[in-house]
Formats: C-alpha cells, sequence, structure tokens
C-alpha cells in the first residue's frame, strides 16, 4: 500500500474527475463518520447537528438554499466557523434525501 507522501504525488497527477472518484471512495468508505458532525437522539430530535452546538444541519442547508451566504451564517450563528460550515455541506451532500425530509418535516410543522 502506497505511503501518504506516495498518494499525494498521485494525487496531484490525477484529473478533476479522478480526484472526485478518489473523494466518493473516501466518504462511502467512511460511512455516516464526516467530522464535525453529530447526531443523538436527545438533541435536536436525533437530527444531525454541528458538535458543540445544537444547529442541525437540516436548517443551515435550507438556509443556504434561499439565499443566505456563508457570512451571513457565520454572523447570525457566533458559535460556528467556516469549518463548521464545510462540515454541514459534505454531509447535506452525503445524506441529501435525510436532509430534504428534515427541510419538508420543518416546513410543515
Amino acid at each position: 500500500m502506497p505511503r501518504l507522501e506516495e498518494f499525494g504525488e498521485m494525487l496531484s497527477k490525477m484529473s478533476a474527475g479522478e480526484k472526485a472518484q478518489v473523494l466518493n471512495w473516501v466518504v462511502q468508505d467512511l460511512g455516516d463518520a464526516l467530522p464535525g458532525i453529530d447526531s443523538r437522539p436527545d438533541v435536536c430530535g436525533g437530527a444531525a447537528c454541528i458538535v458543540r452546538t445544537r444547529i442541525p444541519v437540516w436548517l443551515l442547508e435550507q438556509t443556504r438554499s434561499l439565499g443566505a451566504t456563508e457570512q451571513a451564517l457565520l454572523a447570525a450563528y457566533p458559535s460556528l466557523r467556516a469549518e463548521d460550515l464545510v462540515n454541514a455541506w459534505n454531509y447535506a451532500r452525503a445524506h441529501a434525501d435525510e436532509i430534504g425530509r428534515q427541510i419538508r418535516a420543518n416546513e410543515t410543522a
């Protein structure tokens, strides 16, 4: 198995499409383990939230889809960091069906 440095060299020679495929493999390998996101039954009804907060990923994704910028989100939620938003977008992308269901459920509530 190649060392990390060798992998970095290989990665630098890949096309954008090849890198995207590698990223898909990594995400699949990680399964539900995405950094900075936690889901606990006793917090926000079990919805995936930003670690250290009670801010659900679905809420951030919905707000972004309504036109909010990352700067606006960071200003509205002072406990958030830019890294948290990256983690939220990654989670939302990897769990699009789940996030969509949560957004729809909260729109009708």
